[in-house]
């Protein structure tokens, strides 16, 4: 999948996050968290777009995929709490798996692609 791909997705899902949280009464220490882990998925791919080399790019990738699996613990936790309906973030938590895959997918071909 081409890295615009990822740039275009990360951002959307960005945007989603966002107005998700716009509408989260109370708990903002929590919707600060949710929405600085979301953003900064895509902030760090486009950032490894203008990597400094392949160990750069990869690290900004990485970063982006733990930021990832941080969205996934805040989109779970705002459930379990009763904070966020199941129904309502359903279709987010899979754009952010989504996303996590693509990241792993990424990091393993740039890893492969350095080595060999």
């Amino acid at each position: 999948m081409k890295e615009n791909k990822l740039v275009d997705l990360s951002m959307d899902f960005s945007v989603k996050i966002i107005k998700l949280c716009e509408n989260i009464k109370g708990h903002h220490s929590l919707v600060n968290q949710l929405e600085r882990s979301a953003t900064s998925i895509g902030a760090n791919i486009h950032e490894a777009n203008y990597a400094h080399g392949k160990a750069d790019f990869i690290a900004k990738l990485q970063i982006s995929l733990k930021e990832c699996y941080e969205t996934e613990y805040w989109l779970e936790l705002f459930i379990k709490s009763d904070i966020i309906e199941k129904n309502i973030v359903a279709d987010l938590y899979n754009e952010c798996g989504t996303i996590r895959r693509i990241l792993i997918a990424s990091i393993n071909t740039a890893k492969e692609n350095a080595n060999g």
